[in-house]
């Protein structure tokens, strides 16, 4: 976090939180809500940079910017991280920039998006690097990526390697995602907690 934000915070500590103004959508980009109730794509590089290095969660899942003393709950279209393929280093970075480094589990849902789990935590991958990184992808031998993908559709989780790293597709289905992996993509203030 920046250490103005942790000043601020300091210097500030009740101020109320927000909840939903902000809005992550799937391909890691951030929304604010405008006056008129829609949702508009945040494009400043300099605000953009300022969210992603103040974006964490609280105990409850719940993620959030922290903008000064003031915490900014995120909506999130489907998972916290959005992770995006970082061809040169053949890994992954997320939508904020941050490295991934350790690939924990891979994960196929219903609607045919894959997920990673790192030591980050869970997100899905950009829809506009999924098929570079299912290129990458090393099913059993004499399996296309094709058959794989259909049987881990079914129910059954795979074996494949993916950078050179032994890792399984397993199913899951959406709705449960958030629940598996413990965040909040719709947070609310608590009962009794002022909301501005």
């Amino acid at each position: 976090m920046d250490e103005t934000v942790l000043r601020a915070m300091q210097r500030w500590p009740n101020v109320p939180a927000v909840f939903g103004w902000l809005q992550l959508d799937r391909r890691g980009n951030w929304l604010v809500k405008t006056v008129g109730g829609k949702f508009e794509r945040i494009v400043n590089p300099a605000m953009i940079e300022f969210v992603n290095r103040n974006y964490v969660h609280d105990d409850n899942g719940r993620w959030y910017f922290q903008n000064g003393p003031q915490r900014v709950f995120v909506t999130l279209d489907y998972t916290p991280w959005i992770y995006q393929l970082d061809r040169t280093a053949a890994a992954f970075t997320t939508h904020t920039g941050l490295p991934a480094q350790a690939l924990r589990g891979l994960f196929l849902d219903d609607f045919d998006r894959l997920l990673l789990e790192t030591e980050l935590g869970i997100g899905v991958v950009s829809d506009r690097d999924l098929p570079a990184v299912l290129e990458q992808l090393s099913p059993p031998t004499g399996t296309s990526i094709e058959a794989t993908l259909l049987v881990v559709a079914d129910g059954e989780e795979v074996p494949v390697r993916l950078f050179g790293r032994d890792v399984a597709i397993a199913p899951i289905r959406s709705q449960e995602v958030a629940e598996r992996f413990h965040f909040n993509p719709r947070p609310t203030p608590a009962p009794g907690q002022p909301d501005c």
